[in-house]
């Protein structure tokens, strides 16, 4: 197998910058520091550090994530994701702009930052549930999560999304999650306008799993609510909850969208957090292969909206790119001018998992290939208008699970692998 020109192993990086291990031009230049990432990204942000809890890093610092979907600390991925804005207030004290109906709240209870900012919900009564009045507007789509963790009784917690008094609704959808088991339970919605999109459930490890529920709204209610309640249990489409049902939470967030990111806390007004922008640019065109090359890229199951995954070679209107379609596919494309692609190859369905993926372009002779197996081929022409001199780790798409994008090992090589080293490479 050939040596990449260019490599990114996230490890090693300082605020603003990520260093790129190898980073050489075709010629076999060492680019040094000129080959390693700037990093942007002009506020705080959340990951899951190596000891598996969430922690807080400063503006400007790239995010080595070591979350695993086992709940336990693994190797560490970049995090990337776009601007987000959480618009639940008070994400970690309960007791105060949250309403309480038939609910007792007892705070100071270890949390998954491994402090003690988790809360005990019990329920005093059937109705036993938390609310916050939120915007909710017609045709919006946005996702409501909260980490939590199994108390006693009860199986678990419900979202709610609602339009309506503290003791009834006469339109809302829900999600129940079984915190014994870490999967997702009965949904349900009542009267009309909630339409539910997507919910999930992920191990966030010392038994605290994130919940999510999105909905796309067919109106904009009088009385909009979010809700949490602890019970797995629903009833005409409407959670139940027991008197003594107890869960512990932590960490309420409400986005616009159908996936929640990474975490964002708030206090007495809604927090954003801007877009990580990575990109490489200016030395690096001699590392890109300018008439032929592949990219190879680590990364994570996706789900709705087209973008891209991994740019680069990018000059203009000059792009090789790893994206995906708004079929949710993985595709390849080329563009050399204007807005239509010169070549695109992309796959016949959706792909879910971790993904391993190699793009050859060669006019005349391009591949996709995915976790070992060909997509598809190419014999288009194209021809490149302008030198290929940036390298871009794209901020603007989501992905699978809680959702967000995890980059791990991204490389590039200055010519056309081999459909066999293709094959091995995704393998």
């Amino acid at each position: 197998m050939p040596t990449p020109s260019l490599i990114l192993v996230p490890a090693r990086f300082k605020s603003g910058k990520l260093y790129t291990p190898v980073a050489t031009t075709s010629g076999g230049l060492v680019l040094g520091a000129s080959g390693d990432f700037n990093v942007t990204r002009a506020t705080t942000a959340t990951r899951v550090n190596a000891s598996g809890f969430i922690e807080v890093v400063a503006s400007g610092i790239p995010r080595l994530d070591y979350y695993t979907s086992g709940g336990t600390a693994g190797c560490p991925a970049l995090l990337v994701e776009p601007s987000a804005q959480n618009s639940a207030l008070q994400s970690e004290n309960f007791t105060t702009t949250w309403a309480a109906t038939s609910l007792n709240i007892t705070s100071g209870f270890t949390s998954p930052t491994n402090s003690n900012l988790g809360a005990l919900f019990e329920a005093s009564a059937a109705g036993g549930r938390l609310r916050q009045s939120v915007t909710l507007t017609s045709g919006a789509t946005l996702d409501f999560s909260c980490f939590a963790k199994l108390g006693t009784l009860s199986s678990g917690v419900s979202l709610v999304f609602q339009d309506g008094t503290a003791t009834n609704y006469t339109s809302g959808a829900c999600q129940a999650f079984r915190l014994d088991t870490g999967q997702l339970a009965s949904s349900g919605s009542t009267g009309a306008g909630f339409t539910v999109v997507r919910s999930g459930i992920e191990n966030y490890g010392n038994g605290w799993y994130r919940c999510n529920l999105a909905v796309t709204m067919g109106y904009t209610p009088a009385t909009p609510h979010i809700m949490i309640r602890p019970t797995a249990t629903l009833t005409s489409s409407i959670p139940v909850s027991v008197s003594g049902d107890t869960c512990y939470i932590f960490g309420a967030q409400l986005e616009t969208g159908s996936i929640a990111t990474s975490y964002i806390p708030t206090t007495t007004a809604s927090a954003t957090r801007n877009a990580d922008v990575i990109t490489l640019s200016g030395a690096v065109s001699g590392c890109i292969g300018q008439t032929e090359g592949t990219i190879y890229l680590e990364t994570s199951s996706l789900v709705s909206g087209a973008s891209d995954l991994f740019c680069f070679a990018r000059a203009t209107t000059n792009t090789v790119s790893i994206s995906k379609n708004s079929s949710n596919r993985i595709q390849a494309t080329v563009y050399t001018s204007g807005p239509s692609p010169a070549l695109n190859i992309a796959a016949s369905g959706t792909v879910l998992g971790n993904l391993k993926i190699a793009v050859a372009y060669k006019t005349g002779d391009s591949a996709l290939y995915i976790n070992g197996v060909q997509i598809g081929t190419s014999s288009t022409a194209f021809s490149f208008t302008a030198a290929l001199n940036q390298i871009n780790i794209n901020p603007t798409v989501f992905f699978e699970g809680i959702g967000n994008q995890r980059i791990s090992a991204p490389a590039l090589y200055t010519t056309r692998l081999t459909n066999a080293q293709l094959a091995a490479l995704t393998t």
